[in-house]
């Protein structure tokens, strides 16, 4: 079902209703920078930030949160556990500063950030006890491929609930998707809006025709493909601009024009590739 509102939630497979829209903070600096950001996010009627121990800015996203008014639990939040505290005693540390800085009691959503090598099957140990504890109502992982979730679940007793991954139509990762809509996993995309490439013919011929930006049509595409998405944006006009995509939805023949515009470009690491 396609969302139809920003407050519209989709159900992860162990029950918990996660936002299909969200604000990222990648790379936005901590203080009043990112503090003003969520804040913007918040009073637009957004209820789902994403941040992670490396941004660095975990301390501002639970103050603006904190300050919002807003009740705890009706805003979900996401951090990650960065490579270089990955394994089973590092991780639980790594979480215990996370909550520290955010002081928001339990966490909504825990990730693996990315998939190191002989250590994430450990990490994803570290997880399920945190989770088994109550101290996060879900966990997942983030830039896996089939294959390292195939080797997580080797091992693991809970499925994970999120793949967090680069996905934008030049990255459509369809196969990545139908593996994890095969596993309840639901996909969540990073980098939505192709790290500002958004000068493609297919968007900007599509943005004419229905009157939006072209972030405001590649944000719909990811919506109506069922994709939780968390563009970033420090700006107050264009957090609320981004967010006004519910009005409006994109026809059959048009879904299918940017899906064809793929052709596996990433703009950030590749997962097998990558120098952890």
């Amino acid at each position: 079902m396609t969302a139809k509102h920003l407050s519209d939630t989709v159900t992860l497979h162990n029950g918990v209703a996660m936002p299909w829209f969200g604000l990222g903070v990648w790379r936005t600096p901590e203080g009043q920078v990112v503090e003003d950001s969520v804040r913007y996010a918040l009073e637009a009627g957004y209820r789902h930030i994403d941040t992670a121990a490396l941004y660095a800015n975990e301390v501002g996203v639970g103050n603006a949160i904190r300050a919002s008014g807003i009740p705890r639990n009706e805003i979900f939040v996401t951090s990650k556990v960065w490579n270089s505290d990955q394994g089973y005693d590092q991780t639980l540390k790594a979480f215990d500063a996370t909550q520290e800085k955010l002081k928001l009691g339990t966490l909504d959503l825990y990730l693996i950030h990315w998939p190191v090598a002989g250590k994430y099957q450990e990490t994803w140990r570290a997880l399920e006890r945190i989770y088994e504890e109550g101290r996060v109502r879900a966990i997942g992982v983030s830039n896996f491929q089939g294959h390292h979730i195939d080797t997580l679940l080797a091992e693991a007793n809970v499925v994970p609930m999120v793949n967090q991954v680069e996905l934008h139509p030049l990255l459509r990762q369809t196969e990545l998707a139908e593996y994890c809509r095969s596993h309840h996993i639901q996909i969540e995309a990073w980098s939505p809006l192709m790290q500002g490439h958004l000068d493609q013919p297919v968007i900007t011929t599509l943005a004419q025709k229905y009157q939006k930006t072209a972030a405001q049509i590649v944000l719909r595409w990811d919506l109506q493909r069922q994709i939780v998405t968390i563009p970033k944006s420090v700006h107050q006009d264009r957090i609320i601009e981004n967010a006004q995509v519910f009005d409006f939805e994109l026809d059959d023949e048009d879904m299918q024009a940017i899906d064809d515009m793929n052709r596996d470009q990433r703009f950030g690491p590749d997962p097998d590739h990558f120098d952890f």
